[in-house]
């Protein structure tokens, strides 16, 4: 039996977290998704949070919709957000806000410089914002997955902004916003957490003629994070001391043959176990925190997967890595962002009755045997640690 005794001060108040699916770009189509509202997590924050608690979640993932705030430059109204942050406090709920979650408002040029400084003010006065509501500086992710966004909005045209062959200038003016505004968060605010969440991924070539190729494309993976260290392009004002905490988003399909399929947890030949993924991030970022960020399947393997995840994550801390928690990512179910398609992956389905939502009975059960046996296991550890 794996006997975790993490030798570090927990990080949040729950292992297990969830996460608000709070996508704010424009897809395909070039229609503004706001994936809080069409969730109705906007209408029963306080509701959610509290459902969250009976499922032993304490700690979840939100959204700070920057194109509902800043209705023009400098100018911010805070009525998406402040009935969030003040539910989540009556629930007792402990919150990571992403600052922006691909999208903004829409006279920002994502590529100009201006970006870099409308989003640096607009962090600090989130930031000001909640040290007023609460008394304590937030926990925030400024820019939600650079590379991912630099990706499909830089390369692929998949949302804005919409481009193609821009994939490296999009990521650099994306981390130079998120180190201006984790720098004016900590000013604002000081104390702030801040945490920089991107994909772990792994890909098998097909043949040898295409092993440098997935070398290069593996290692990518990297960037975003190095940028902020000042490990790549220092000259985008990176440093150590910028990478606080390092979120690891993973999913079943984060593993995949070069230009081909999802490669199957069974295919033992290929499939790399994600706790060597994991370890991977914490050697190459030494001395960080670490939490697996978002992690979720569709449909009936819900509580397999999740099951397989926090099997990986805890063979991960028995190894030594300061890993603090995995989070249930969408919690809710949710319509897909290019097309009206149910996508049943949360613990929550979509619909409230009643102010309440269904939930997916095979995934709390499992989750709440997880838990159980996370509290046997700490038992444990006190029990051996008092010897």
């Amino acid at each position: 039996m794996i006997l975790p005794a993490p030798p570090f001060q927990p990080l949040f108040r729950s292992f297990f977290m969830a996460g608000f699916e709070c996508s704010t770009h424009r897809n395909r189509r070039r229609k503004r998704l706001d994936m809080i509202a069409a969730t109705h997590h906007d209408m029963l924050a306080h509701e959610d949070y509290r459902q969250l608690a009976e499922h032993g979640i304490r700690t979840a993932r939100d959204g700070v919709r920057w194109h509902l705030v800043e209705t023009s430059p400098g100018h911010y109204d805070w009525s998406s957000v402040l009935p969030m942050i003040r539910a989540a406090e009556r629930a007792g709920t402990q919150v990571i806000w992403d600052i922006c979650h691909y999208g903004w408002p829409d006279d920002l040029d994502v590529f100009a410089p201006e970006f870099v400084d409308r989003f640096a003010r607009y962090a600090a006065a989130f930031a000001r914002l909640h040290v007023e509501e609460t008394g304590r500086p937030p926990f925030v992710c400024p820019v939600n997955e650079i590379s991912f966004l630099a990706y499909a909005g830089g390369d692929m045209e998949r949302c804005n902004p919409h481009a193609a062959g821009r994939g490296m200038d999009l990521k650099r003016n994306l981390v130079r916003a998120a180190i201006a505004g984790t720098h004016a968060v900590r000013a604002a605010a000081p104390g702030t957490r801040v945490a920089a969440i991107d994909p772990v991924i792994h890909i098998v070539p097909r043949h040898d003629g295409e092993t440098e190729e997935v070398r290069l494309h593996t290692q990518s993976q990297w960037q975003a994070w190095d940028m902020l260290a000042g490990r790549e392009e220092p000259g985008l004002g990176g440093s150590e001391d910028v990478l606080d905490v390092v979120g690891i988003n993973y999913y079943w399909n984060n593993q995949w043959l070069h230009h081909g399929e999802p490669l199957s947890i069974f295919d033992a030949a290929r499939f790399r176990p994600f706790r060597h993924l994991i370890a991977d991030a914490a050697a190459r970022y030494p001395g960080r925190d670490l939490f697996i960020a978002e992690t979720s399947i569709e449909g009936w393997p819900r509580a397999a997967w999740l099951r397989h995840v926090t099997e990986e994550a805890l063979a991960a801390v028995e190894q030594g890595v300061r890993l603090h928690g995995i989070c249930l990512y969408p919690v809710i179910s949710h319509i897909g962002w290019d097309e009206d398609r149910y996508c049943p992956n949360g613990l929550f389905e979509l619909h409230p009755k009643h102010g309440r939502r269904e939930v997916h009975a095979p995934l709390a059960e499992e989750l709440a045997r997880l838990q159980a046996l996370l509290r046997e296991k700490a038992a444990l550890c006190r029990v051996s640690a008092a010897e």
